[in-house]
């Protein structure tokens, strides 16, 4: 389609400011920004929709306005929902780089011109391709009951003989083709592969589609991306459309449809995000309440209200739990609450933990550069096998019925992919409190899951968590000791025994913590290791000689644990 065409279409609510003489210009895609430089995520023949957010001053106009001109982009259109009108140094810039420049009325939103492109551009260059975008957008902007993203990937089956799924950040199904014979869903490890691969190059800033072989398939990647921020803000959030194909085989025209599709399916995303606005809401209000110390009968009327939102058809939860994430990038230019804000949210989906619909019982608040979760716990049969059982301050009784959130599990299945999301520059740490059975326990456990949290901080990793559980053992001390200290006292108890080790090959470390471990039993630590008691007693004994200490005295036997566990 041509510049003119989308003129002539009164509905767009697009005003002319210069540019006439190249109105012929064929645009071939649609691009939402407000990055200072997008250069990275432009191909060309794209109209460009902007707020103009990246304008601080004048001069930035003729920068961004010669960005686009390089990149071949097919003309602007700036938006003035924010600015009574379209700054005259932005008009002259594109004049003098032959710009074609529009305004959008305020009353007009970028994504019904985004729709329109997309149609318009898909219906030109695919021809019957086009009823495939045509019939899903009609589905999806119908509301839930059009489907959702399911019924592209339907769509893409039927028509296109495409498998396709839509996935999370961390590698989470959010949606897939329902056909008969799609063939099977796709695994797990599968899925956590795509989304780190996708993440990985999605940090490099290397255009998509992301093509990657795996499980003895070839999948292309395709960036379901939101635009107009930094990369580092949105990578962690966004979702990606994978398509169980080689893009790099594919004409121009199909790849065009693919990234139409990912638009399509951007606006069910943001649906989505709009849908969570009455929970983080909710979850602000309690946090706000805790913090500032009210009443506990004034917290407990916000749970009231809360609770029918959370745990729809369910009534009261009768026990709940906070989480706590914090987000810190190098630098520190990037605010970390929102992104800690949308991984706790994706982190949290854990149908095993929450309940069969857990995406609807997700309460999240930020403050700064961290978020607060507010995690309803149902009451459910005891499953006192279960690892992910955490029992609260609540009586014994009580506490039985409550399946809590354990730190480990809810990292376990992302931590790496969001791992090559953080890359090396991005850490996410997280803390859990125990599950509290009234408003009363909500202070204590949000410092407790806060106390936690600084555990996770204290440890190697990108991607690190603790629980309520070890705030009640030494771990909770080890990791605030300083460096130059930690290293003194180990290196005065351990360094003689590595040395001796290294020149006898005498196994003594591995003797150390087998005896501490066996609780100084002499017989059960000699079996542990196939060795005879006396070589054992011989062992422990050049332990002591060497250190000069005694393995029989309590003090001696922790400061050896200790040292073991600093190591």
């Amino acid at each position: 389609m041509r510049l003119r065409a989308l003129l002539e279409t009164d509905a767009l609510g697009l005003r002319l400011l210069g540019g006439e003489d190249e109105l012929d210009r064929t645009v071939r895609g649609v691009m939402t920004t407000d990055l200072r430089d997008p250069s990275r995520y432009l191909s060309g023949g794209e109209l460009v929709l902007t707020g103009l957010a990246w304008r601080r001053e004048p001069e930035d106009s003729e920068r961004f306005v010669r960005i686009l001109a390089a990149a071949g982009v097919a003309g602007l259109a700036a938006g003035e929902a924010e600015m009574a009108s379209t700054p005259d140094d932005l008009v002259l810039a594109c004049a003098r780089h032959r710009m074609p420049l529009f305004s959008v009325d305020e009353d007009v939103s970028f994504a019904s011109i985004t729709e329109h492109v997309v149609r318009q551009v898909s219906g030109e260059r695919a021809g019957d391709l086009a009823a495939v975008v045509d019939r899903h957008r009609r589905l999806m902007t119908a509301g839930p009951a059009g489907g959702g993203p399911e019924v592209v990937l339907d769509l893409l089956g039927s028509d296109l003989d495409l498998r396709a799924w839509v996935l999370s950040p961390s590698g989470r199904p959010i949606a897939g083709s329902s056909l008969a014979g799609a063939g099977p869903a796709l695994p797990a490890a599968v899925s956590a592969t795509l989304a780190g691969e996708h993440l990985a190059a999605s940090r490099t800033g290397r255009r998509g589609p992301h093509r990657i072989t795996t499980a003895g398939a070839t999948y292309s990647l395709f960036p379901i991306r939101s635009s107009g921020r930094d990369l580092r803000e949105t990578v962690l959030s966004d979702w990606l459309l994978a398509v169980e194909a080689d893009a790099g085989d594919w004409p121009e025209e199909r790849l065009d449809l693919l990234h139409g599709v990912t638009q399509l399916i951007a606006v069910e995303r943001d649906r989505r995000e709009a849908a969570r606005t009455v929970r983080r809401r909710l979850a602000q209000e309690v946090l706000e309440l805790v913090q500032t110390g009210a009443a506990p009968a004034e917290i407990a009327a916000r749970l009231r209200v809360a609770a029918p939102v959370l745990l729809p058809g369910l009534g009261t939860a009768p026990h709940w739990q906070i989480v706590v994430a914090r987000v810190e990038w190098e630098g520190g230019d990037i605010p970390g609450g929102p992104v800690a804000q949308a991984l706790l949210e994706e982190v949290l989906v854990d149908p095993g933990a929450i309940g069969p619909d857990p995406s609807d019982r997700i309460a999240v608040a930020h403050t700064g550069d961290e978020a607060v979760a507010l995690v309803p716990l149902p009451s459910v049969p005891p499953a006192p096998s279960v690892p992910s059982v955490s029992a609260g301050p609540a009586d014994a009784e009580d506490a039985a019925a409550v399946t809590g959130l354990h730190a480990d599990a809810l990292l376990a299945a992302v931590r790496e992919p969001l791992s090559r999301g953080l890359a090396d520059d991005g850490r996410l740490t997280l803390g859990v409190s125990a599950a509290v059975h009234s408003a009363e326990g909500l202070r204590g456990a949000l410092e407790e899951a806060r106390h936690a949290r600084r555990v996770a901080a204290a440890r190697p990793g990108r991607v690190c968590a603790a629980g309520h559980q070890e705030l009640a053992s030494h771990v909770l001390l080890l990791p605030f000791v300083p460096d130059d200290v930690r290293r003194a006292f180990t290196a005065r108890l351990l360094d003689p025994l590595r040395d001796y080790d290294r020149r006898h090959r005498a196994e003594l470390i591995p003797t150390l913590e087998a005896f501490l471990d066996c609780d100084g039993s002499w017989t059960r630590c000699a079996t542990r290791l196939h060795l005879h008691v006396n070589t054992l007693r011989y062992r422990v004994g050049r332990i002591e000689q060497l250190t000069g200490r005694d393995l029989s005295r309590l003090e001696d036997k922790l400061d050896f644990f200790l040292a073991l566990r600093m190591s």
